[in-house]
């Protein structure tokens, strides 16, 4: 009797000791389905939409802005109600000011079941976006997209001009603006000749794969024949001058090489030239720059504006006193920026290219006088700047020496 007793209490306790071995199983299998789906759950709960919306879920349409548009009238052509519309203009406050819309720019309407309007994005250049929310709740939020900065090198022979010969090699506009910027003072642009060579390292920076800027040429080499014009970035932390040569000397000059960008020379000083309207030989004391009507005429330095007005032959003509030796003038402006008296700085826009008094096209007359008496503009020499701090020097050098090893 005790023993069957025995196995019986044996029988149940190894029957309890599976139900519990089953239980315990289905459970651990539970919680491991659960473990892997829960990162599933996560991602999905955590993903991050970059315009805070998910685009791939609406019917998107784009286009530009018109001229004329304003903002309520383009946000109701694209589907709001006019009564939101306004609304949304003064959602907006702070973060987008409407009057600033600019005709060209492109926008991104997204729409709900295909006719809904629930968002609008406005790019305001390559890098910002604004986002509109048009659903119940309106709202306006800004989103910048990534920019990288690349490190880059550029080789670049002229066969043509600067501009052409560097677009042709892939830079952008932005490269060619600052490395001009870099050798306005030392390099005429406009007498560039055949087999001139610039070579560059420059940092780009890229958004989505295009270029939106040159953060800065660290380092340029302009040639000719046998001679070599570098150009180090090099801050000594005063906030002035930043690029010098490799003596250490500025870049910058008290005169710029040319009083406007990117044109050519139509006609050069001469002693003896046949007037191209009165056809009779006089001089011509000036140089001629051929330039599409409107193109901004700088001051080539520092000075005071002795007088603006019609100077005849000369059309509109601004003359500046730039100290007690050399005095500018420049002629057949379309219209003047500056006033009689006015202090300008170099590189200040004092007037427009035009074509008035007697002239065959638009161009600019540009002249110099040296104590009083015409010069060749072409051939006027240029003092540089203040020089880099002799204790600076070491280091300048090996920054040069650094990037002439880096360049290819």
């Amino acid at each position: 009797m005790n023993k069957r007793l025995i196995q019986r209490h044996l029988s149940l306790a190894g029957a309890s000791i599976l139900f519990f071995l089953a239980i315990f199983s289905c459970t651990c299998g539970g919680r491991k389905a659960q473990s892997q789906t829960e990162p599933v759950g996560l991602q999905k709960k955590d993903t991050v939409y970059p315009l805070g919306f998910c685009t791939d879920s609406f019917r998107v349409v784009t286009g530009k802005i018109a001229n004329g548009d304003n903002f309520t009238a383009w946000v109701s052509r694209l589907g709001l109600p006019l009564e939101k519309a306004a609304s949304l203009s003064q959602a907006c406050d702070t973060v987008f000011d409407v009057r600033k819309m600019r005709a060209g720019n492109s926008w991104s309407a997204y729409y709900k079941d295909s006719t809904i309007l629930q968002y609008i994005v406005y790019d305001n250049s390559k890098v910002l976006q604004t986002v509109f929310r048009c659903s119940d709740s309106l709202a306006v939020w800004k989103y910048r997209k990534q920019v990288d900065t690349l490190e880059r090198r550029a080789d670049v022979t002229i066969q043509s001009s600067l501009w052409v010969d560097m677009t042709a090699a892939g830079a952008s506009p932005d490269l060619i603006g600052a490395l001009s910027d870099i050798y306005a003072w030392t390099v005429d642009f406009f007498g560039l000749q055949k087999g001139d060579r610039f070579r560059l390292l420059y940092r780009e920076k890229m958004c989505e794969g295009e270029s939106v800027g040159i953060e800065r040429i660290s380092y340029a080499e302009f040639l000719r024949d046998s001679t070599c014009l570098p150009a180090i970035f090099f801050d000594p932390g005063d906030g002035g001058n930043v690029y010098w040569n490799e003596k250490g000397e500025s870049m910058r000059k008290a005169f710029l090489k040319a009083p406007l960008k990117f044109t050519r020379i139509s006609s050069g000083y001469s002693t003896h030239r046949l007037h191209p309207v009165h056809g009779v030989v006089r001089a011509h004391t000036g140089v001629d720059y051929a330039a599409p009507i409107g193109t901004p005429v700088m001051s080539i330095g520092d000075g005071t504006v002795i007088s603006t007005g019609w100077g005849g032959g000369g059309g509109n003509t601004v003359k500046i006193r730039h100290n007690s030796v050399y005095t500018t003038a420049y002629l057949h402006l379309s219209k003047f920026a500056v006033k009689a008296g006015q202090r300008v700085k170099q590189g200040q826009v004092i007037g427009y290219v035009g074509k008035t008094g007697t002239a065959t096209g638009p161009h600019l007359d540009f002249r110099v006088w040296k104590n009083g008496s015409p010069i060749n503009p072409l051939k006027m020499e240029s003092p540089p700047s203040e020089p880099l701090r002799p204790e600076l020097l070491p280091a300048l050098d090996s920054v040069w020496r650094q990037n002439v090893r880096a360049l290819p």
